[in-house]
């Protein structure tokens, strides 16, 4: 994670919202930004889904047994 409080990443995200849709040209750090934010909630779904799959396994492995 970032040095940054979560709130103050946010309000610069919003800042950098509003000068995007303000200008016509594209802003290639916007999109960057925009591409890692996915990435890393992709990567943290996975996580989570990949999480409940084990325990899912585990616990029906641990009835199977008994």
């Amino acid at each position: 994670m970032s040095a940054q409080p979560k709130h103050i990443l946010e309000r610069t995200h919003n800042i950098q919202e509003i000068n995007s849709t303000n200008s016509k040209k594209v802003n290639l750090n916007d999109l960057l930004f925009r591409l890692k934010e996915d990435k890393k909630k992709d990567k943290k779904n996975n996580i989570i889904l990949s999480a409940a799959a084990l325990s899912a396994v585990a616990v029906f492995g641990i009835i199977l047994t008994l």
